[in-house]
């Protein structure tokens, strides 16, 4: 077992765990696709991941249960801000944030947690500033794993 820094949500209740330095927006992120009608938030700030049956599993810390903070509002209820919460996730994709990225990139390796490949995008500042990220996100889970 290992505790993360990032977030986590689940798509159709595919998991996805948002890694990223401070600031870089893994909440924000993670708020936007939790919000969508198939969406549900999981954890933020410190996710605590496991091996279950093979599969890397992701929840919510204990102290930080159903709350994500807002920059500028502070830390608020997932329930009081509208979204479904799951108490964990089976994870099938790792987001990384950066600050930039190649134009043209090969695509990334995936992401090792706890010993398990874990499918890996990374999304840099410019296109989550131009609103692609969950589009990409939702892309991203569609692909066929070789």
């Amino acid at each position: 077992m290992v505790t993360l820094h990032g977030a986590c949500i689940a798509l159709r209740g595919a998991g996805i765990l948002i890694r990223g330095p401070s600031g870089a927006g893994k909440s924000s992120l993670a708020l936007l696709l939790a919000a969508a009608p198939d969406g549900a938030f999981v954890a933020d700030d410190r996710v605590v991941c496991a091996i279950r049956d093979g599969r890397v599993t992701a929840a919510a810390h204990p102290a930080l249960n159903g709350r994500v903070e807002v920059r500028g509002q502070g830390i608020l209820s997932a329930v009081d801000l509208g979204l479904d919460v799951r108490p964990e996730a089976v994870l099938h994709l790792a987001v990384d944030l950066v600050e930039t990225a190649s134009r043209l990139p090969d695509p990334p390796a995936d992401a090792d947690i706890l010993g398990a490949a874990v499918p890996r995008l990374v999304l840099d500042r410019g296109v989550r500033a131009a609103g692609l990220a969950p589009l990409l996100v939702r892309a991203a889970l569609r692909k066929p794993r070789p």
